[in-house]
């Protein structure tokens, strides 16, 4: 369980040395704030999106063993609870949420609409991956197992890393980005809003000198 279920991340890091509780880990990693939330007596989590990535995000929720219950939200997807525009109805039950769904325009408008209804957008980041105590990881995104996010690196709100990707020393990406299993990006380099970066792709763009 989450040691203050008030902070704007839940998220416990395991590494081979030492156990991070989700205190600790918003003050290393320095996960950016999205204005005053108010503050609820639960540490559940709603994911918008019970497709591919959907399943990810519920599994990876799971392994940090931060969060209590975890239900989804989806238009198709018998499993959830139910329909997307349907998150306001729950702000009671869920102080955390998330937006697990591909497309990145409507990944970012749902994250910001979850803002004003005042839920606590979640940082989803697998025990396995490798997270930099220097590096910024910002709001909504999800780290799959086995990425690394190397020192200084800049992760932006609603980012996708998914497994086995590595975002190098000092890269920046952007908000609403998507990093597909095994692609890099390259030390220094820059990702605008919203791009994707496909299986195994190396982007070494817009260096920052």
């Amino acid at each position: 369980m989450c040691p203050d279920t008030s902070c704007c991340i839940a998220f416990k890091m395991r590494s081979a040395a030492l156990v991070k509780d989700a205190l600790a880990f918003e003050t290393a990693v320095k996960i950016r704030s999205y204005g005053e939330w108010q503050v609820n007596s639960n540490n559940n989590l709603l994911i918008l999106g019970a497709g591919q990535y959907g399943m990810v995000a519920k599994e990876i929720a799971e392994s940090m063993g931060c969060f209590g219950k975890i239900d989804f939200l989806d238009d198709i997807n018998a499993i959830a609870i139910d329909k997307l525009d349907s998150y306001g109805a729950y702000t009671d039950v869920y102080a955390y949420a998330i937006v697990a769904i591909g497309n990145s325009g409507v990944r970012l408008d749902y994250i910001r609409r979850l803002q004003q209804a005042k839920y606590k957008i979640a940082v989803l980041a697998s025990p396995k991956a490798h997270i930099s105590p220097s590096a910024h990881i910002m709001a909504g995104s999800i780290i799959e197992p086995m990425s690394v996010i190397n020192t200084g690196a800049t992760v932006g709100a609603g980012t996708i890393v998914c497994a086995g990707a590595v975002v190098n020393h000092n890269a920046t990406l952007g908000d609403g980005c998507l990093l597909q299993c095994g692609s890099i990006v390259t030390a220094r380099s820059s990702m605008a809003n919203g791009q994707t970066l496909g299986y195994g792709e190396i982007f070494n763009g817009n260096n920052v000198d």
